[in-house]
């Protein structure tokens, strides 16, 4: 019932990251203000670097999937849809573990990439990156989670859709780059007020 060992390493020693609309409060809190409307020289380097890695996956999830990205949350309201890449490891912003989507219809749009660690980087990976955090959960094949401190108290199945457990994970440090749309609370800010169209689908 239980797989953990390789997707929590790969979770925690690399990059990922998760959340969902049915949580009550907010899945990720940030530590610092936004950056607002300013981007270093060095950051708008590495973003324009990162959009073009990763423009083949700007409206098609289908290859991002085939390329081993699956969905670990449905919808979070003012963020998107997580999709990550288990064998993708250590931070490398031209090939992000966490690949965040917009949905409307039956349109899916790149949104941001999503990084976590197990702490806060004694060194910011990107210059000037603010950081948030997602609780310990457990996570279902079909993207919904439920936050439980105890990797043996997960469910076999999700309580809300009964979708089969896929892994848990312990409390991470998140990190959230909007790279593919704008968001007037800064490019490493959690939430985005632009994508209240998006929480309908």
């Amino acid at each position: 019932m239980r797989r953990p060992t390789i997707l929590i390493l790969a979770l925690v020693a690399a990059a990922t990251s998760v959340a969902l609309a049915t949580a009550a409060p907010p899945a990720h809190r940030h530590d610092m203000a936004a950056m607002g409307g300013t981007t270093s020289q060095a950051l708008a380097s590495q973003l324009a670097d990162a959009r073009v890695a990763t423009a083949k996956y700007a409206t098609n999830l289908a290859l991002a999937k085939k390329q081993g990205y699956g969905v670990i949350t449905q919808m979070i309201p003012d963020m998107g849809w997580h999709f990550m890449n288990p064998k993708i490891t250590g931070f490398d912003v031209e090939k992000p573990a966490i690949l965040v989507y917009g949905k409307r219809g039956a349109r899916w749009q790149l949104v941001a990439f999503e990084w976590v660690f197990p702490k806060k980087p004694a060194k910011a990976p990107l210059p000037g990156a603010t950081y948030g955090s997602f609780g310990a959960a457990c996570h279902y094949k079909d993207g919904t989670f439920v936050f439980q401190a105890d990797q043996n108290a997960c469910a076999a199945k999700s309580p809300q859709s009964g979708s089969a457990f896929n892994f848990w994970h312990p409390d991470l440090v998140t990190l959230h780059v909007w790279a593919w749309y704008p968001n007037p609370a800064g490019v490493f800010s959690g939430m985005n007020p632009l994508m209240r169209p998006f929480n309908k689908g």
